[in-house]
Order: structure tokens, then C-alpha cells, then sequence
């Protein structure tokens, strides 16, 4: 029998069910939606939810970029390894959340908010690329004192690695700040990723309150481009915003920054905190024909690098850690 964990991860963001359909261009643009792209909801996209599941024979499924990640992180790890923590409403869709969770082992403590339904997120996928518009709902409504009442609070304290998904930080940011603060005072490990690029453009703030924290910020090429822009970076090379994050200011000293940027099927990029250069790793090449939905990839490769991260594993272990669940997730529909 496998040794169990003691949920030494602990990860923080919005529970969300994904409706998922193929779409087109003209789909995309009757809401007004890039091919490949995440956004917040606004009114104009609310009909989006049931044309998906009436005219686009949309799948329902378990998601939220953090949400996806632990499961994804606890595919790898003992059982009793991972937690999720987020805030649903209390309906039926909560109840899919909950079982797709538990079939999983992932342990989820979520917030029960009686007055929002579940949040939602369409998925338009048009090829190999899917446009993500959520309505937060419920998951908008988490609240610290959930995170530090005492049965809570006692989780994070047990746990080892928190991660914070970037979206949640236009949630609750004093929850992200107590996991970032904690995670200093005792030496453990604070994670965050950047999640989509409007989170730098138009979150800069809260982001950067997280930064001086962070031992490691995982993001992709073009949230990369967006943290540059956002921060006054006269450039769009990736090695360098990598170079620039990593080498900012850190509370925690004991410990370098590491900043992984996946750039699809291009090297995976890597800088360390006061380190010259950076380090460039292959992807885990999958054929054309194995692809089946690109949903989720980087959720996914954020669970293999954490997985990695929690036993131990160097960078370089980490992130083939990541590129391999990666490989397996695209080869499925949506973020399993």
C-alpha cells in the first residue's frame, strides 16, 4: 500500500464547472471573444452558458485553473496529498465539483455561499485553441475568515506548499496575502501563477503585492508578455521577462525565486533569482493526431511541476514532471 500524504499541498483559487463545446469564428465573435484567450464575464456573454450546452453539444466538467492543477498534482502524489480550497454555491453543480473532486482524491474544503449558483466558465474551442469566459458567481464570494477559521487554519499550517492561481486575485487577495505571509514567516513554499494576461494588465497592484513572496511563478508566454508590458519592460523576449521577475525583490531570502514560462509546443523557460542566463527545456513532443483538447495544458503542467516540487524534485525534474502530465492531459478532453 502507497504511504498517504498529509496535504502538503495546499492550493487557492475558484472552484468553477466548465461547459465545453466547439465553436467558430463566428461564435467567437457573436460574443466577442479571441480564439485563444481568458476572460471575465460581463453581461453581454451571459447567453453564452446555454448556447454552448443547446446548440453546441457542450460537455460539462469539473475546472478552475487551481482546481485542475490539484487534481493534476494529486494524480502524481500519495493519496492525501493535495487540498483545494474555494468557495461554490449550494446546488448541483457544487455536487459535480465535489464528485469529480473525490474521484480524484482531492480533498476539497470549499466555502458555501446560499446565495450565488456555482461559477461557470464556457469554453469555445475552435481547433487547437479554446477561449475561456467565466462568470465567477459563488467563487467570487470567498472571504478570509473562512481561510482562517481554525479547522482551516490548521490545514495551512500542516501543509508545506501553497499555490494561489493568479484569478483568485480578483477574489480575495488578503486569503493569497495570509498564504504568501505564512509561507515566509515558516520557511515554506508560496507558488502563484500569473493565469491569463489581464491578470498583469489589469490586476498589476495585487500582483505585485504577491511577487516579493513568491518562490515560484509559473505563467506562459503571453502572460509573460502582459507582466512586461504592464511593468514598463521595453521588450517581448521571454528570456529576459523571465530574468526580470526572478531577480525582484524577495522577502524571503533563504530561498531563490523560480520563474517557469511555458511557451506550448516551444522550450519551456526557467530563470532563478540571481542567476545569469536561464535554462531552456524541450517539450514532450505529442503528434498532431494525439491532440485532442489543449484545455487545461498549462493547469496540468502546473500540477506535474508542483507534484515535483512537493517531494522534493529538482527544477529540471519538475518541469518534465509538468511537460509528461501535460502530454497526457491534451491527449483527453478538457482538464483531466
Amino acid at each position: 500500500m502507497a504511504p498517504e500524504g498529509k496535504y502538503e499541498l495546499l492550493c487557492l483559487e475558484n472552484p468553477l464547472l466548465d461547459i465545453q463545446g466547439q465553436g467558430d469564428e463566428a461564435m467567437l465573435e457573436k460574443y466577442g471573444l479571441k480564439a485563444n484567450d481568458a476572460i471575465l464575464a460581463e453581461d453581454k456573454h451571459m447567453g453564452l452558458y446555454e448556447d454552448l450546452l443547446s446548440n453546441r453539444k457542450a460537455v460539462q466538467l469539473a475546472g478552475g485553473a487551481a482546481q485542475n492543477t490539484a487534481r493534476g498534482a494529486q494524480y502524481i502524489l500519495p493519496p492525501s496529498s493535495v487540498l483545494f480550497i474555494g468557495c461554490v454555491g449550494k446546488d448541483k453543480y457544487a455536487d459535480t465539483l465535489r464528485e469529480a473532486c473525490d474521484a480524484a482524491g482531492l480533498r476539497t474544503e470549499y466555502l458555501i455561499d446560499p446565495t450565488q449558483p456555482t461559477g461557470r466558465c464556457g469554453v469555445i474551442i475552435t481547433g487547437h485553441d479554446r477561449s475561456l469566459c467565466t462568470h465567477l458567481a459563488a467563487a467570487n464570494e470567498y472571504k478570509l475568515s473562512h481561510l482562517t477559521s481554525p479547522p482551516i487554519w490548521s490545514l495551512v499550517k500542516a501543509a508545506k506548499v501553497f499555490y494561489v492561481g493568479g484569478f483568485h486575485l480578483t477574489v480575495c487577495v488578503p486569503a493569497a496575502m495570509a498564504l504568501a505571509e505564512e509561507a515566509s514567516k515558516e520557511g515554506k513554499i508560496f507558488a502563484l501563477n500569473l493565469s491569463a494576461p489581464f491578470i498583469p494588465q489589469f490586476f498589476k497592484e495585487q500582483v505585485e503585492a504577491c511577487v516579493p513572496y513568491c518562490d515560484y511563478v509559473i505563467g506562459n508566454e503571453t502572460e509573460a508578455g502582459a507582466y512586461a508590458e504592464a511593468d514598463g519592460l521595453k521588450t517581448k523576449d521571454v528570456k529576459e521577462i523571465a530574468r526580470h521577475i526572478a531577480d525582484k525583490t524577495k522577502t524571503n531570502e533563504g530561498r531563490k525565486r523560480v520563474v517557469v514560462i511555458t511557451q506550448g509546443t516551444e522550450e519551456t523557460v526557467v530563470a532563478v533569482q540571481g542567476e545569469k542566463g536561464v535554462e531552456e527545456f524541450k517539450v514532450h513532443n505529442v503528434p498532431k493526431e494525439e491532440i485532442c483538447d489543449t484545455t487545461g495544458a498549462g493547469d496540468a503542467f502546473a500540477g506535474g511541476f508542483l507534484a515535483g516540487v512537493v517531494e522534493g524534485k529538482s527544477t529540471k525534474e519538475s518541469v518534465h514532471m509538468g511537460q509528461w502530465l501535460a502530454s497526457l492531459s491534451i491527449r483527453e478532453l478538457g482538464p483531466q
